[in-house]
């Protein structure tokens, strides 16, 4: 018998993949332009300028791996998907763990995402790299514009 490409579980992972990457994407957007007007407008320092822009990347980078964190411990209650390795995922900080080495793509190692929990976690590979690219860009552009500047 053939099975149903998507059951319900993937269909699940799949909708709050959509959430969670449509979520990141407009909150480092939003951090990204906030950011980039504040190097225009702030103080003539600029050692506080790009203090002030890589504290506020960190943060918005560190905000989506929650994100991503938080769905994957919610879709690990729904019973779509789970955790394995050598450490037990006993927590939410644990996923955010989890997330972390995901959306940097440092790895699995100790603990790796099974059934239909991978999509999520394959896309924020994808979603992560994206946009430590797109911090990396901004940063890049940010040093560019101002890097002659006396403060």
């Amino acid at each position: 018998m053939i099975e149903p490409m998507l059951d319900s579980d993937h269909l699940l992972v799949a909708s709050t993949t959509l959430v969670v990457v449509a979520a990141c994407v407009l909150l480092h957007f939003e951090a990204s332009s906030v950011l980039s007007r504040m190097m225009r407008r702030t103080s003539p320092s600029r050692r506080r300028r790009f203090l002030g822009l890589m504290y506020g990347l960190l943060a918005a980078h560190v905000l989506e791996i929650w994100l991503f964190g938080l769905a994957a411990w919610w879709l690990t209650a729904a019973t779509a998907g789970t955790v394995a390795g050598t450490t037990p995922m006993e927590n939410g900080l644990d996923y955010v763990y989890l997330s972390a080495i995901t959306f940097t793509t440092l790895g699995y190692g100790d603990v790796f995402p099974e059934g239909p929990l991978r999509f999520l976690m394959g896309t924020e590979s994808l979603t992560g790299f994206m946009l430590i690219t797109w911090s990396a860009s901004l940063t890049f552009l940010e040093m560019q514009r101002h890097w002659n500047d006396r403060g």
